[in-house]
């Protein structure tokens, strides 16, 4: 872990941005992911099946890439009653929250008398991204799917990786068929994003990408940006905890440890405490709980690599970090008295979760807002996934002839001023 003492010097400011700089992805990654992206486009779902073959062990037919109904349906059974109630519980508060988001169609008047307005409709064909292979993201389904459906997207694709018997975890297909999905490739990793983005033979081309992944599958998504449209680029898990005084050194360590558990190698930490005492006891707390995950050696690389702490006078100097970092997930472990102000200088957390009662997890796996969040300091210009991110929205214009006539002043002038004579005319021989 590295540690630092917070400053408004020009060496703090460089050594964070050298922490933060860990995210970027490397060149290696990029011409890989070149690569693989050719290949598919080139050759369709041939090279879809050998890097699938070669990335995740698994040797499938093109016939064998989609799972059947019959799949799913097994699957929702084979979970026991509690398993199925909880995660239908999850979908309901899901879309509960997703729900008081979503856009109405309005239409009005402006000033010149025409008729102005939105329309919002879901975009026709997404394709959901899911973790799978040592961690089966069973929530992202939850996180992604319930919103594609609550906005009736008419197609919704879902490619998620085999593991090397060809087999899906159960959990990640009970949980597609609770939420209604019956289109699901065993595909994953670079191909499956090249293969939503230029369609094969056994995988039709969607017009959106949504969902998290490890770097490879972040580098696809911006490699494809244009061909579709991508949601943000939630990339490996990130935390950062501010922690006063007050704050329970074992529940900070259990926090970090869980961001830090997901198994990639690249998640990313951060600690930024008003307390030398906590932070000494906090540091105690993981060594201790660290022996009893049962995924200790990857989050020990996590901690040893890529953990920073950023010990801070006051909470306003670790807000200034947090709007830096701009966090996944942000938790804001403090006196219930400092919450409301600390939240107010809060400009690009994912996530912020209030309070000592507040773990990570809660906003993980069931509260309602999505998981599936901006990593890699995205936070600074993209929000975490709306129900929003799957509709279409056209603005709608309406004149007549008085309001055009109101109109064409405005109209020539801005016709002139661009030397654009034929915009002009296409209003004014109207008149």
């Amino acid at each position: 872990m590295q540690r630092i003492d917070f400053s408004e010097s020009a060496k703090f400011q460089d050594a964070l941005r050298k922490f933060c700089d860990n995210t970027i992805v490397s060149g290696d990654v990029s011409a890989v992911v070149t690569k693989v992206l050719a290949d598919v486009k080139k050759h369709g779902d041939r090279a879809v099946l050998e890097y699938t073959e070669q990335f995740d062990g698994a040797e499938l037919k093109a016939q064998q890439m989609r799972v059947t109904a019959a799949e799913l349906k097994a699957a929702e059974k084979s979970l026991s009653v509690a398993d199925r109630k909880a995660i239908r519980e999850s979908i309901a508060l899901v879309k509960d929250f997703h729900k008081k988001t979503l856009p109405k169609n309005w239409k009005a008047k402006n000033a010149q008398g025409g008729t102005v307005g939105e329309r919002f409709y879901p975009i026709n064909r997404v394709g959901l991204y899911i973790p799978g292979g040592n961690v089966p993201l069973v929530s992202t389904v939850v996180m992604t799917a319930v919103l594609a459906k609550l906005v009736k997207c008419p197609q919704i694709a879902v490619c998620t990786p085999p593991a090397a018997d060809g087999s899906i975890a159960p959990g990640m297909l009970a949980a597609l068929s609770l939420v209604g999905i019956d289109e699901v490739y065993k595909v994953g990793g670079v191909q499956a994003v090249g293969a939503m983005a230029y369609g094969t033979q056994a995988v039709p081309a969607v017009d959106k990408i949504f969902g998290p992944g490890n770097a490879f599958v972040m580098e696809a998504k911006r490699q494809v940006l244009g061909t579709v449209g991508i949601d943000l680029l939630p990339g490996p898990s990130e935390i950062m905890i501010i922690a006063d005084s007050g704050a329970n050194p074992k529940h900070v360590a259990a926090d970090l440890l869980a961001q830090a558990e997901h198994g990639s190698g690249k998640e990313i930490i951060y600690l930024a405490c008003t307390s030398k005492p906590l932070i000494a006891r906090i540091e105690k707390a993981i060594a201790k709980q660290l022996p009893e995950c049962s995924h200790a050696a990857k989050c020990e690389k996590v901690l040893k690599d890529r953990f920073l702490i950023v010990r801070c006078k006051n909470l306003s100097q670790a807000a200034k970090v947090a709007n830096y970092v701009a966090p996944e997930h942000l938790e804001l472990q403090v006196a219930d008295a400092s919450i409301d102000s600390l939240t107010q200088q809060i400009t690009t957390a994912g996530a912020i979760l209030q309070g000592y009662l507040t773990p990570t997890v809660l906003g993980d796996f069931t509260a309602g807002p999505s998981h599936t969040l901006p990593t890699g300091r995205a936070g600074r210009f993209f929000s975490g996934l709306q129900a929003t991110d799957f509709l279409r929205r056209s603005s709608i214009l309406r004149y007549d002839a008085k309001s055009l006539a109101k109109a064409a002043p405005v109209v020539e002038t801005f016709a002139r001023l661009e030397k654009l004579d034929a915009h002009g005319r296409s209003l004014t021989i109207r008149l």
